[in-house]
């Protein structure tokens, strides 16, 4: 009778632990943009984006606060705040979304899988529906993942004077690299 009370406990145990391992997160992931034009690039890092993941339902959310965007210039960080995304106003970005080839990517093996994900990017207070193809690498049962994509500027209504026009490019590139773990543990 003992045993079978161990093994149950092992049991449940061993279960709670596989429940608790299907959602994964980060508040350290890191989301950089860069705006090439012929007149300037302009570039900005952001280390503090939050990231949760379900590997069950291929459920997958971003959040970046605006301010934690961090430039070259300090003028720039201002401008970009102030005058072009109202960081105020409009404190964070996020993406909500799915993995909608999740049938394609097995976290329990490393390896390195095409993923396709699709949902709603929401910017100066604006939501617009985007598809994104990361690349998921599972390392040692750690999760990673990489994306880049174009932001039209247009689209998310942030308007650009016309004496700065030609520094700004009208659709800037998107990276994205983050490293999951499982909800509970520590992130990176």
């Amino acid at each position: 009778m003992k045993n079978k009370i161990i093994a149950f406990l092992f049991m449940a145990i061993g279960t709670v632990a596989s429940l608790h391992a299907q959602r994964q997160m980060t508040r350290t992931g890191h989301i950089w943009f860069i705006s090439e034009t012929p007149l300037e690039t302009i570039e900005a890092h952001n280390n503090q984006v939050t990231s949760i993941l379900d590997t069950e339902k291929g459920d997958i959310v971003f959040q970046a606060l605006m301010k934690g965007f961090q430039f070259e210039k300090a003028l720039m960080q201002e401008h970009f705040n102030e005058k072009y995304v109202e960081s105020d106003k409009y404190p964070k970005a996020t993406f909500k979304g799915s993995i909608i080839n999740l049938d394609e990517i097995d976290f329990d093996k490393d390896g390195s899988y095409m993923a396709k994900a699709k949902g709603s990017l929401t910017v100066h207070g604006v939501v617009y529906e985007i598809e994104v193809n990361p690349v998921i690498k599972i390392e040692d049962g750690k999760i990673l993942a990489t994306a880049e994509f174009p932001v039209t500027v247009a689209d998310y209504e942030i308007k650009i004077p016309s004496v700065v026009r030609d520094n700004i490019a009208k659709e800037v590139k998107v990276f994205v690299d983050v490293k999951y773990e499982a909800m509970g543990g520590s992130t990176n």
